[in-house]
């Protein structure tokens, strides 16, 4: 299964995006998911992504789209986000530290913990994309 879902560079639209990626999995997977465990871990995992690609990526570009694509393969889902700002430059990234009162720098941390794979690719095709991969496990009996 595949889908898109082409957003707003705005905040408000984020339950909408949640929605979409949620509805597209539920209607696939049906009942073999534990969807309290799940939809909790992505939801943190997508408001991230997709809030830092409005805040950071399109901060002065408030018209521009995003673009979230989706694909499920058995229990492998992969998602995209893809950005049209100047992108980030991963190298100049250092984890929080948890001593000292930090207030940005947590997403990476968070989507790298709570995902299997995260990819970022810096402009490709004038765009930057952000890949997130995971498997689903499924529902203990």
């Amino acid at each position: 299964m595949k889908s898109e879902l082409h957003v707003p560079s705005d905040l408000s639209f984020i339950n909408i995006v949640e929605q979409w990626l949620l509805g597209c999995l539920q209607l696939q997977l049906g009942e073999s998911v534990d969807w309290i465990k799940q939809s909790i871990r992505l939801r943190l995992v997508l408001v991230e992504a997709y809030s830092n690609a409005v805040r950071h990526a399109h901060k002065n570009k408030p018209g521009l789209t995003i673009l979230l694509r989706l694909e499920l393969k058995d229990r492998d889902l992969y998602i995209e986000i893809w950005d049209y700002g100047e992108g980030f430059d991963l190298s100049t990234y250092f984890p929080p530290n948890p001593t000292e009162k930090q207030e940005g720098g947590y997403g990476w941390l968070i989507m790298n913990r709570l995902m299997d794979k995260v990819e970022y690719q810096l402009q490709v095709n004038g765009a930057n994309c952000l890949k997130l991969e995971t498997t689903l496990p499924e529902l203990l009996p």
